[in-house]
Order: C-alpha cells, then structure tokens, then sequence
C-alpha cells in the first residue's frame, strides 16, 4: 500500500484531527503538517515509512582494510599532526 493521496494540515487543525489523520493513514492517505506555514510533520501509512527507511543493502566490510594505513602518517602520528597544526598557526 502506498499514499497516492496528501493532504496538508496545520499543526493546531492536525492535534484536534489526530484521530481521523490516523484513521485516513491506515487507508493509504498521507498529511504533511505545518507550522507556520512551513512543513514539519508527516502522517504517512507505515507502509510508505518502511520504504523510506529500508536500509541498504551494504557492500563488502571495510575490516579487511583495518592497518593498511601503517606508516601513513610516519613513526609517530601525534607528531605529525601536531607540526600540520603549527602549519595551520593553530
């Protein structure tokens, strides 16, 4: 199920409208609420939610890269990065 439909409340008409907004959410009708005239809130079925935070799929693990960094900075890396600030007049 996915909102086809959106519907734009203000804040205040929203809290007293709580009850049918949900109603109307469950039957795939989405509403932005505003304050001020600016968007802030949305009531959205959960349908439209899961899609909008389904993660990822993630790619290969960045732990096989873990010390391929060594001597990048030189022997000692405080150093190195403390003389890169004194560069900067920090």
């Amino acid at each position: 199920m996915s909102a086809t439909k959106v519907e734009t409340l203000g804040s205040e008409e929203a809290r007293q409208q709580l009850p049918s907004l949900l109603d109307r959410a469950r039957g795939g009708v989405a509403t932005l609420v505003t304050r001020h005239g600016r968007p802030c809130a949305a009531i959205v079925p959960v349908s439209v939610l899961a899609q909008a935070t389904a993660v990822a799929p993630r790619g290969p693990s960045l732990t096989s890269l873990r010390g391929s960094g060594a001597g990048l900075w030189g022997e000692n890396a405080v150093r190195t990065i403390a003389d890169a600030r004194d560069e900067w007049g920090e």
